[in-house]
Parts: C-alpha cells; structure tokens; sequence
C-alpha cells in the first residue's frame, strides 16, 4: 500500500534529500488539483472581501484571537 505525504521543507538539507530521492526515482512529485468554486462559494467569499475592504472594523486584532484560542 502506498502513502502519500505532503510535506514542507524547512532545512536545506531536507531539499537536498528530497532531490536525492528523486533521483533515485524514490519519490514522486504531484500536480496540485485544482477544484471550481461553485457561485454559492464565490458569493460567499465575496461578501467577505466587501466586508474587509469595507472597514477595519471588521478584523479582529491578532493578539486578541491568539489569546481566545490559548489553552488555559
């Protein structure tokens, strides 16, 4: 059975691998899927965006949410 990672490379030493790998036919790259957003999502997403362009009113400051979400 095969397993698919995804992975983020922090180290330059973690690409050099990646690349050695690929080499050695070890790993595989992946296109990235694309999907469509259906109008219902799009409509969404841009009545957010007006929300955001409307005011910054409507953003939240991030060391307020950082605490709201700290684990006591």
């Amino acid at each position: 059975m095969q397993e698919t990672y995804h992975i983020r490379a922090k180290k330059d030493y973690a690409v050099s691998l990646i690349e050695l790998l690929r080499k050695d036919d070890a790993v595989e790259d992946l296109e990235l899927q694309q999907f469509e957003l259906s109008e219902s999502q799009k409509t969404a997403i841009d009545k957010e965006l007006n929300l955001i362009d409307g005011g910054p009113a409507y953003l939240q400051n991030w060391e307020d949410v950082k605490h709201r979400f700290k684990k006591p």
